[in-house]
């Protein structure tokens, strides 16, 4: 059963996946796929999706294939999703700019990486979803490439729905590979699999790992923890549907944390029984019942205020304001990865279909850090031009800095353009 909390208890500590040693099977992997390419992912491939691999790239028509295979209902529903997560991520795009005055012309360019790498966990998972999240906002970008990873399933195929949300999403290549292994492929290239500038997508201990290992020689997105949701409800809210909304969180994996905190009593009692009432109820009950009661707590709070306060300092991924008016308080949140506004905004909403993106900072990094957006696809560069009168008027200025520091080098690169022949 859940763990009710007064004002003032110490919150439980935040979940996370057991520290296991993977680094140097990861380590290894990575240095394999280096020296061995393509050789190194069909081994891989055979060893842990499909016995029978033969091919890492899909191919044009098994993409024609999946499309024609999806149910229509839900080829409309990842249709309309695409729609929304297209228009909502193109209001992220932005200009560069450049200033001219007096014979100076000072700018920033703002271009979009060459090659972007989407992994998406696979085999008996099906996620089309994160495809439409991680893919897009890279098209939107202008990315001209986008290659995506994904294990085959055990008869080599990848799942149709996940094909559909790619070739809605814009994905040019996709490639068969799972795991470390896709990563280091993604990372460095092999003979079929072209080297990208960033990887973006979620996956497991050694995907994450690969991802840690590879930084720097590609850019990556983030390191994602067990998923998340915080919600705030006031006595006007219905704990049926509180309840139903933590268990949408509880039922991803048994680390994952579904919390409330309330200003009523009432409340937090109702949604204790109901979360009791409806897990039996469901599929991975086994699951939700691990992170309900290891993991997810009930807080009753004096006010709503001081549930925000405290909800700041945990800096949820996912934030439910279930509250009567939730504007009145949203300039309160100052820490949060994506803010459901009202009784009825469900937090599967933003998973699957309002527009904003789901792949989000967990672990209390919303402090610092942001939703995949546009922003994570582009690069900026600066832009400076001095005529030789404009540089005259700060040369000196350059100078006592240069010298100041200790880098004659430095000045005399200023000054050296205005010395008598």
């Amino acid at each position: 059963m859940i763990k009710i909390l007064k004002s003032g208890d110490s919150l439980p500590q935040r979940s996370e996946e057991k520290e296991r040693d993977v680094n140097a099977a990861v380590a290894a992997i990575i240095a394999d796929v280096r020296q061995r390419g393509d050789t190194a992912l069909l081994e891989y491939g055979k060893r842990f999706d499909c016995p029978e691999l033969t091919a890492l790239q899909v191919s044009e028509q098994e993409i024609e294939n999946a499309c024609a295979q999806v149910d229509e209902r839900v080829m409309s529903a990842l249709k309309k999703a695409a729609a929304n997560i297209r228009a909502f991520h193109n209001l992220q795009k932005r200009d560069g700019f450049m200033i001219e005055k007096d014979g100076i012309t000072l700018g920033q360019r703002i271009l979009p990486v060459d090659r972007a790498g989407i992994y998406v966990p696979g085999g008996t998972a099906c996620y089309p979803s994160t495809v439409l999240m991680d893919a897009i906002p890279a098209s939107v970008a202008g990315v001209s490439e986008i290659v995506m990873a994904t294990p085959a399933q055990k008869d080599g195929t990848i799942l149709p729905e996940v094909l559909a949300a790619a070739k809605l999403a814009g994905v040019t290549k996709i490639f068969k590979m799972g795991g470390a292994q896709a990563i280091a492929a993604l990372a460095y290239g092999t003979e079929s699999v072209p080297a990208v500038d960033k990887i973006v997508g979620p996956g497991n201990v050694y995907v994450a790992t690969a991802k840690r290992m590879v930084f720097g020689k590609v850019g990556i997105d983030m390191i994602a923890g067990p998923s998340e949701i915080l919600i705030i409800a006031d006595s006007g809210a219905d704990p049926k549907v509180v309840a139903a909304d933590m268990l949408s969180q509880a039922e991803h994996d048994v680390l994952a944390s579904a919390m409330l905190i309330t200003d009523s009593e009432q409340l937090a009692q109702a949604v204790s029984a109901q979360l009791e009432e409806q897990i039996p109820q469901l599929p991975r009950a086994d699951i939700c019942r691990r992170s309900i009661d290891d993991n997810s707590f009930i807080m009753v709070e004096s006010s709503i205020e001081k549930a925000i306060e405290l909800s700041n300092s945990i800096a949820p991924e996912h934030l439910e304001l279930c509250i009567r008016d939730p504007f009145s308080v949203l300039d309160m949140v100052k820490h949060a990865g994506s803010i459901f506004m009202g009784y009825n905004a469900p937090e599967a909403l933003g998973d699957y279909l309002a527009g904003p993106n789901h792949t989000l900072p967990t672990s209390g990094t919303a402090r610092f850090s942001s939703p995949l957006s546009v922003d994570d696809f582009i690069k900026k560069s600066s832009v400076t031009y001095y005529s030789k009168a404009a540089l005259l008027s700060v040369a000196a200025d350059i100078d006592a800095i240069a010298r100041r520091e200790g880098l004659q080098a430095h000045a005399k690169s200023a000054t050296v353009r205005f010395e008598e022949a």
